[in-house]
């Protein structure tokens, strides 16, 4: 049975109501289907502007009967060909309109008024009405017998006529908003469960044992609602973990909330993160609830922890330790459930060790930590993640371009110093350039994967180095390799490989000379 209790607060409802009461006296009211009065069910008798309807409904076998009356006109409503609009006299002799509320073509329960007359009351109708109120209210009677009708509603045919289209468009608003209401059930319930598929463990592309290490991982730390630590270069999915480590577990229902540490500065990011109260700074016309409150319930991703001031730490320490923190400007604490999951691709034991973040907040988030390796580690999985980008970016008609063996194999060869997303963005440039050819070239890539092609493949790790010349060379070997990878991952910007690599530009210019990387390769 439909629960009709919370279309009693439809804006158009309520303003339905207002208008029944201000043009006739009357109250608008809901019934369930099985004929039970909502207000009556929560404690609440609001009678109409008619005496008569008041002695009864505030004595005891008046309000039984009041209640028959509506019964009566469930039944009617049940019975036969659907209704618009039916008007039933009560136990009183008073109208009662109603119109019915059909929901899947049963009856879900009507609104109605009751209480109004079409005629002026006769002596003879008046006396009748005080006879039958003294039967369930004597104590009543005296008060009614004043030879007057001016406190019982009187509509006339044209009157009665509107009343019952209000009555029935009062209806067809509380149907309406049910089918747009399931509607919208509808369609949350199917991007939840899109949302679960695309975040499902098996959706995370990769075959290495690497990644495999990470599955098996993320099944027992789905099942905690520990603090995660997730720690990777930019680029390697640590959100796509994060959602994944949601979605797979107890909160998934729940809110899942993304905040980067180091989009905003101090100020902004503490509002954003713990809300704030009207006045508490410059601007702050209106209180305004923070990400953590958002939350509630849910998971929170942290990315960029280590990029957190120290003053934030303290107070995001707090939330990890107590549930409770204090919005910019409040004095009382507000408490929360909330799993944090946080990211960073810097050290942070590292950041420790130089003072720049706190040691007990470093052992709070540090709980259950995930290492996402770099896609220069895991290079078997490139053409995997190639077939992958190439269906989710081609939109034209067909089957999706296939790479060249030499595009394939240059894609392998770079080192990806932007990991996954660098990947995702060249295919996806790959596409456009390469319109509707049904193969990608080599030609069609990056000037920068296209000049790692075409150096020899660098020594996988663990492969045996070579122990021949001398110390020095061995050295200088590696250091001018070292140098052109990275003059490769720069686009041969030296200023910023030279801060990269935490030497002066002019030294940088001297190595490269000295090993014969001072200008680009010509094709």
């Amino acid at each position: 049975m439909v629960d009709l209790r919370p279309y009693t607060k439809l804006h158009s409802i309520q303003l339905l109501k207002q208008v029944i009461r201000k043009w006739w006296g009357l109250e608008l009211a809901f019934s369930d289907a099985k004929g039970y009065v909502l207000d009556h069910a929560e404690g609440r008798i609001i009678p109409s502007q008619n005496d008569f309807c008041r002695a009864a409904l505030f004595s005891k076998e008046g309000f039984r009967r009041c209640n028959e009356s509506v019964k009566v006109v469930r039944d009617r409503l049940r019975s036969g060909k659907r209704r618009r609009v039916v008007v039933h006299s009560c136990h009183m002799g008073f109208d009662i309109v109603a119109a019915p509320i059909h929901i899947d073509d049963e009856l879900a329960g009507f609104l109605f008024t009751g209480g109004s007359t079409g005629a002026p009351t006769t002596s003879a109708g008046r006396a009748e009405l005080l006879r039958k109120v003294r039967e369930f209210a004597p104590e009543a009677a005296p008060k009614l017998d004043d030879g007057g009708d001016a406190t019982i509603p009187r509509l006339s045919s044209d009157d009665l006529e509107r009343l019952q289209d209000l009555v029935e468009f009062g209806a067809q608003e509380v149907m309406a908003y049910h089918e747009e209401l399931r509607r919208h059930e509808a369609e949350v319930s199917t991007l939840s469960a899109e949302l679960e598929g695309r975040y499902r463990f098996d959706n995370i592309i990769g075959t290495s044992p690497a990644i495999q290490e990470i599955f098996r991982l993320l099944e027992k730390i789905c099942r905690s609602e520990s603090t995660v630590l997730i720690h990777g270069e930019s680029g390697t999915g640590k959100e796509l973990i994060a959602r994944a480590i949601h979605y797979n577990g107890p909160r998934a229902k729940k809110p899942f909330v993304v905040q980067n540490c180091s989009a905003f500065n101090d100020n902004l990011l503490e509002s954003a993160l713990f809300g704030h109260v009207r006045g508490a700074f410059t601007g702050a016309v209106a209180d305004k609830q923070g990400l953590f409150a958002a939350a509630d319930g849910g998971t929170f991703f942290l990315d960029e922890i280590g990029d957190m001031s120290p003053a934030l730490q303290v107070k995001l320490l707090r939330v990890l330790q107590e549930g409770t923190f204090t919005p910019v400007g409040a004095t009382k604490p507000v408490h929360v459930d909330v799993r944090v999951i946080a990211a960073t691709h810097k050290d942070l034991a590292k950041l420790v060790e130089r003072g720049e973040f706190r040691e007990d907040l470093y052992y709070r988030v540090n709980v259950l930590k995930v290492t996402l390796p770099p896609l220069r580690d895991r290079v078997e999985d490139i053409p995997l993640l190639v077939a992958h980008f190439l269906a989710k970016h081609y939109h034209g008609k067909g089957t999706p371009p296939r790479l060249s063996r030499e595009a394939m194999d240059a894609l392998q060869r770079y080192r990806w110093p932007g990991n996954i997303r660098e990947l995702e963005n060249e295919i996806e440039r790959l596409i456009v350039l390469g319109a509707d050819q049904p193969e990608l070239g080599v030609e069609l890539l990056s000037q920068r994967v296209r000049d790692a092609a075409s150096q020899p493949p660098p020594a996988r790790a663990g492969s045996a180095p070579s122990y021949r010349g001398t110390l020095k060379e061995a050295v200088e070997a590696l250091e001018a390799e070292y140098i052109y990878q990275g003059l490769i991952r720069t686009h041969w910007n030296k200023s910023q490989l030279a801060k990269e690599l935490g030497i002066s530009r002019s030294n940088l210019i001297q190595k490269c000379a000295y090993y014969g990387l001072d200008r680009k390769p010509k094709r």
